[in-house]
C-alpha cells in the first residue's frame, strides 16, 4: 500500500467530504444494494477504538412491525421533547423534520457493549466512557464512508434508550446508542437542516491555552 502523502488534492477532498456530511432526512425509497452495505460494514472496522475493544453491535432492523414500534417511539418521545420547550421554540421545534424512519430502506439499531471481552479493560478502567465513545467513532467512519458512495445518514437519538433495549431484545450489557437511517437523498444540500431553519448556526471551536 502505498504511503499517505501530504496531498492538497487530497486535503480538499477531505474538506468536502465532512461539508457534505450531512444528517438526512428525506430519503428516496429506492433499495440500497447489498454490495454497497457491504462497504459500509467494512469501514466501520477501520475505526478506532478503546483498546482495540471494537463496543459496537449493530441490528439491522428490517421487520416492519419492529420499525413501527420504533416509529411509534420515536414520535412520543418528540412530543415530549417538544412539549418541553416554551412558546414560541415549541413552534419553532415542530416544525423540524427530526427523523426519516418513515422512508429510509436501511435502518440500524446501534448499541454499545459495556463489558466486551476484546482489548481487556485496556484504556477504560478510569474512563469506561470511553467505550461509547468509540462507537461514536465508528458511526462517524460510516457516515462519512456513506457519504463518499452518495448515501445519506441520518442519525436518531430521539429514543427512550431502555425502550429500544426492550425492543430489540438486546443482552442487558448493551446500551442504546442510536438509530440510523440509511438511503439514497431525496436531494443534495450542504446546508445543515439547523442551520436552514433557523434553529441554530455554527459557533466555532476555540482552542484556548490553559
Amino acid at each position: 500500500m502505498d504511503r499517505m502523502t501530504d496531498s492538497p488534492a487530497m486535503s480538499a477532498l477531505l474538506d468536502r467530504l465532512l461539508t457534505w456530511r450531512r444528517d438526512v432526512r428525506h430519503f428516496r425509497t429506492d433499495p440500497v444494494p447489498e454490495p454497497l452495505l457491504d462497504t459500509l460494514r467494512a469501514a466501520m472496522d477501520k475505526a478506532p477504538s478503546v483498546g482495540n475493544a471494537r463496543p459496537w453491535r449493530v441490528l439491522r432492523v428490517e421487520n416492519p412491525a419492529l420499525r413501527g414500534q420504533v416509529q411509534a417511539l420515536f414520535e412520543r418521545c418528540n412530543r415530549a421533547a417538544r412539549d418541553s420547550y416554551d412558546t414560541p421554540a415549541a413552534a419553532d421545534y415542530a416544525q423540524l423534520k427530526l427523523a426519516g424512519i418513515d422512508r429510509a430502506p436501511v435502518q440500524l439499531a446501534v448499541f454499545t457493549e459495556t463489558a466486551p471481552m476484546e482489548g481487556r479493560g485496556l484504556g477504560r478502567q478510569t474512563m469506561p466512557q470511553t467505550l461509547e465513545q468509540s462507537t461514536a467513532m465508528a458511526v462517524h467512519t460510516l457516515w462519512l464512508v456513506a457519504r463518499a458512495q452518495g448515501l445519506g445518514l441520518g442519525m436518531m437519538s430521539i429514543l427512550d434508550p431502555a425502550e429500544m433495549a426492550r425492543l430489540c431484545r438486546v443482552p442487558a450489557s448493551w446500551r442504546f446508542f442510536s438509530y440510523l437511517c440509511i438511503g439514497f437523498p431525496e436531494f443534495e444540500d450542504d446546508t445543515p437542516l439547523l442551520h436552514r431553519s433557523g434553529w441554530q448556526a455554527n459557533t466555532a471551536t476555540r482552542w484556548d491555552r490553559c
